[in-house]
């Protein structure tokens, strides 16, 4: 005789499912989404069903029956489109995208958290097929639902990051790197005093934790330290430089932590009577379309947005298309020190 499984009252979830047949919840996902896919065997299919019924799991068949036909609509999730780097990456997915009969609908969450998870619950209240998001917030478990009704998720990360039995594909350049090589290459130049402009806590700490990792692998007398304003913009750069520029004996060189900050940077330097790089050397990071076309020429970072861009949608669609493995993939992408006339 089988008996239910009670769960204090609680309505029983894939989770509560996966648990009880002693699988994963990508498993479970794909017996209930993906009845064709040959990769889960027989005996594994019969364990899921077998739970399902000692639970009284019922799949919710409102949530299934818009996984039944597509829309051939894919969501971007950008945190602020007024940065010229997310356009870049925005065009590089609606290429592939459109390639592949798909449209793309943007989304601007303002770097908020609150955005995040309204975007995320219009998803799911919506109809769309996958997700291609940077996220400042959200973690894996908070997607449960959406891969609960077989909608994937590639997301852009400042750094490799595991998503555990989740099928969630991430793509990433070493940030942590590229930041120490950026101040490594201010320290080779001869520079002893670099400091670093930063935002508010979040993921650009990889790049403040590169800057940092660069200091210490030099035995030098250095002085150096980390000016951080509220905004990643221009108006954040140039009220950082002035604090610092404000505060005394100022440094050689800056690095900042993109290239909005970099060009606010050079301007607070400008408006001060000193010159870039002859007094200060500045180092931005992104090589954003402008970093070529300000006086001096942004010493930068580049990342390659719309490659990027275009292998998320690549991941996203082979999800889509069946031609993924049942876990998460993790891609790195590459990036380049650019040298130019401001450093």
């Amino acid at each position: 005789m089988i008996f239910k499984k009670r769960l204090g009252g609680k309505k029983p979830t894939q989770h509560d499912v996966a648990q009880l047949a002693g699988v994963s919840q990508t498993t479970v996902s794909l017996v209930l989404n993906n009845p064709e896919v040959a990769s889960v065997p027989e005996e594994t299919r019969q364990r899921v069903f077998i739970a399902m019924h000692n639970l009284g799991y019922v799949v919710n068949s409102a949530a299934r029956m818009l996984r039944t036909n597509r829309s051939n609509t894919l969501v971007c999730i950008i945190p602020m489109i007024t940065n010229p780097f997310y356009p870049a990456f925005v065009s590089g997915i609606q290429e592939v995208a459109e390639q592949n009969g798909y449209d793309v609908i943007t989304y601007n969450t303002h770097g908020s958290q609150e955005r995040e998870r309204k975007f995320l619950k219009s998803i799911l209240e919506g109809r769309v097929d996958g997700v291609i998001g940077i996220f400042f917030y959200t973690q894996a478990r908070d997607m449960a639902q959406l891969f609960e009704v077989n909608i994937p998720v590639v997301r852009l990360e400042v750094r490799e990051q595991r998503s555990g039995e989740w099928p969630l594909d991430s793509l990433y350049i070493d940030n942590a790197q590229a930041a120490c090589q950026a101040t490594a290459y201010l320290l080779g130049k001869g520079h002893r005093r670099v400091a670093m402009l930063t935002g508010p806590a979040g993921p650009r700490d990889a790049r403040k934790e590169g800057y940092l990792t660069a200091l210490k692998a030099h035995s030098d007398d250095l002085q150096a330290w980390v000016q951080e304003v509220d905004s990643y913009n221009e108006s954040g750069g140039y009220q950082g430089m002035r604090m610092i520029l404000e505060s005394g004996d100022p440094p050689t060189a800056v690095f900042a932590a993109n290239d909005l900050m970099a060009i606010g940077a050079m301007k607070a330097i400008r408006d001060a009577g000193l010159v870039v790089p002859k007094d200060i050397a500045v180092v931005g990071f992104d090589d954003i379309p402008a970093a070529q076309m300000v006086t001096p020429a942004l010493t930068t970072i580049r990342q390659f947005q719309e490659e990027m861009g275009k292998r998320a949608a690549q991941l996203l669609i082979e999800r889509l298309n069946g031609e993924a493995p049942l876990v998460g993939r993790i891609v790195e992408m590459p990036y380049e020190l650019v040298i130019r006339e401001s450093a």
